[in-house]
């Protein structure tokens, strides 16, 4: 089982409806409103290859999408590669308007974006290698609610496009780069889950539109 850059591989969907997930993160929380998307898949940037320069360090990354803002946290030191390509490609510009093009509901909890084109192939001139990945073994979930970690369409062909988790997973395999956790926009997550994918499976574009207007890393 797998998540890639073409299509998020389920090998069994343990239920064909979605689950009602709260639109708040708790109790008297503010609703989560969502602004009207114009975006469409666009060409990528052509940017040239970053440069890895050290120490390695953590760094907090903010998304501003069109029903606010998901703010995530880094681990630049177990997954230095990873947070130095993505925070190079944040900060030159590379994710503005563009749409998360993947949300899966039915044994998989993701929302996956990070592709201009919108196309689930898109991706920068450069791939950068596997870091971080799971440890197996009990507990089954590696991938808890919170998560953020790469696509990839096999071993070491990391680029730009990441996914979300928004409920805890036990049927995603460990082969995906963890390279940071949310810790603001989890409400935005399941709101946009509660609403949805246009296929019956559950797998496939959000109803509601998911636009990352900017995105920046410091």
């Amino acid at each position: 089982m797998g998540i890639m850059k073409t299509r998020i591989f389920l090998t069994a969907l343990l239920v064909l409806t979605a689950t009602n997930f709260s639109t708040q993160a708790h109790a008297g929380a503010k609703a989560v409103s969502c602004k009207t998307s114009s975006a469409v898949g666009h060409a990528v940037m052509k940017l040239d290859i970053p440069k890895i320069k050290k120490p390695f360090k953590n760094k907090t990354f903010t998304f501003k999408t069109n029903c606010g803002d998901v703010v995530i946290t880094a681990d630049g030191v177990k997954a230095p590669l990873t947070v130095i390509s993505m925070a190079y490609l944040a900060n030159s510009g590379y994710f503005n308007n563009s749409l998360c093009h993947r949300l899966t509901t039915a044994g998989i909890f993701v929302v996956q974006c990070g592709d201009p084109t919108a196309s689930g192939s898109g991706g920068p001139q450069w791939q950068v290698p596997d870091e971080n990945l799971p440890k197996t073994g009990a507990p089954n979930n590696l991938y808890p609610a919170g998560t953020v970690a790469m696509a990839n369409s096999g071993p070491n062909t990391n680029g730009s496009q990441f996914f979300l988790v928004y409920k805890d997973n036990s049927m995603l395999s460990a082969n995906y780069t963890v390279w940071g956790k949310i810790i603001k926009g989890m409400d935005i997550l399941t709101y946009v889950a509660n609403k949805g994918v246009e296929n019956p499976s559950g797998d496939g574009v959000p109803k509601q539109p998911l636009e990352i207007i900017s995105a920046s890393a410091r």
